[in-house]
């Protein structure tokens, strides 16, 4: 981290009006309780009639003040920690260790106003791009980790693996990108693509599905009434365009695209058209995945023809596949794709297979559902496990009818 090498004079600085502003907001004494009442005017004119001597109470002033202070001074080290950690992401692991030790808590919070600017300090102090590589702290874009988690977590998905990162890395690593990244997902339930998405949101961005930088939008939940479509297109473009200006790199995910209406397609599609001038591929980039069952079937084809073949899955090629899936979809059947201009515009960078799963990657899906709860297994549970599921077709049972999608709630059943 560029900011923590040096030491940032500048830092300490900014931190020092923020310090001031969060004292302020938070007042004295611990944060976010109230301030000691106050004596009333009659009640301080009765004390000063009582002759105390001036020396006592010189003495207990003084005593309050250094109280004070302290206390203000312990709080300073809350806060700048918190800071410290929050904008520079240093320290963390101290307050971490702090707070596993045994003993009383020092009972501060900070209060929320506190937070709210607090956030805004992270932002602006990103925006200059002292805060991390990318210029943003919510941006982190780990390809490594990335690529590591698909290997070990995505079971029997070979093609979507290598698509999904080298698509990735490709397009971050460029300097110029001319459009918008767009992969589109396809293949049965429960075959992982729902999975990669949030594998790309928690890898691209420190708070994944969760960060400002992504928007997660579902067919049925957020457009579900097609006379609002015309409310519809212009709520999308109004939040994709918000998004835009929030953040120079945007994550924009449509679950149950075969199901979005194709003017809802459409009014996205000059979002994912080539750039208008060099400046904005680096102030806007965006990434947009489309998630759907279309083409499931054909895919599903591919692999039992292989399996018929006597040749393994792994031998299926992205250029084989590719072709017979992008023929489905462009086939003028009632689907979305057909008739938006995605296709025919060439706006999808890639569409991405996910081929059906057999019987040994659900027993893989079952093990990481296990080990991810912390509970015993045996190969045996696996078997047991995989055994629920329906298999397809009748003559073969190869492929698993749901894929893995309910396994993490069928080892329930083994539980002790």
């Amino acid at each position: 981290m560029a900011v923590g090498q040096d030491g940032p004079p500048a830092g300490l600085g900014l931190g020092c009006c923020v310090l001031v502003v969060l004292l302020l907001l938070g007042g004295s004494g611990s944060p976010g309780t109230p301030p000691p009442p106050r004596a009333t005017w009659a009640e301080r004119q009765g004390h000063a009639g009582e002759g105390a001597p001036r020396g006592r109470a010189n003495l207990e002033g003084y005593e309050a003040v250094k109280k004070h202070l302290g206390a203000v001074g312990a709080l300073s080290k809350q806060y700048w920690q918190y800071l410290a950690c929050k904008v520079w992401q240093e320290g963390c692991e101290e307050e971490k260790e702090e707070q596993k030790e045994p003993g009383p808590s020092p009972g501060w919070s900070l209060p929320l106003v506190g937070q709210d600017y607090l956030e805004i300090l992270s932002a602006w102090y990103c925006s200059f791009g002292k805060c991390c590589e990318t210029g943003d702290c919510r941006i982190v874009n780990n390809i490594t980790g990335l690529e590591a988690d698909l290997s070990e977590q995505l079971h029997g998905q070979h093609l979507a693996k290598e698509v999904v990162v080298r698509a990735v890395q490709g397009f971050l690593q460029s300097p110029q990108p001319k459009k918008a990244l767009v992969l589109s997902f396809h293949g049965w339930s429960g075959t992982g693509k729902n999975f990669v998405a949030r594998m790309v949101a928690s890898h691209l961005y420190r708070d994944g599905l969760r960060s400002d930088c992504v928007r997660v939008f579902i067919s049925l939940l957020h457009f579900p009434h097609h006379k609002y479509l015309d409310s519809y297109k212009a709520q999308l473009q109004r939040q994709l365009s918000e998004t835009l200006q929030l953040c120079r790199q945007s994550l924009f995910i449509f679950d149950e695209a075969e199901k979005l209406h194709s003017s809802l397609l459409d009014a996205i599609r000059p979002f994912m058209a080539p750039y208008g001038n060099e400046g904005q591929a680096d102030q806007q980039r965006a990434i947009f995945l489309f998630l759907s069952n279309l083409g499931g079937n054909t895919i599903n084809e591919v692999a039992l023809d292989f399996w018929r073949a006597g040749r393994a899955r792994e031998e299926i090629s992205m250029e084989f596949l590719e072709q017979r899936l992008r023929l489905e979809l462009q086939e003028p059947a009632e689907n979305s794709y057909a008739h938006s201009h995605l296709l025919r515009e060439n706006l999808i960078d890639f569409l991405v297979p996910f081929l059906p799963l057999e019987f040994h990657h659900v027993k893989l899906c079952a093990r990481d559902a296990f080990l991810a709860r912390g509970l015993p297994f045996s190969e045996a549970t696996l078997d047991a496990v995989a055994r629920m599921m329906v298999f397809v077709p009748k003559e073969e049972k190869l492929f698993s009818a749901q894929g893995c999608k309910s396994v993490p709630q069928r080892i329930n059943y083994f539980l002790p």
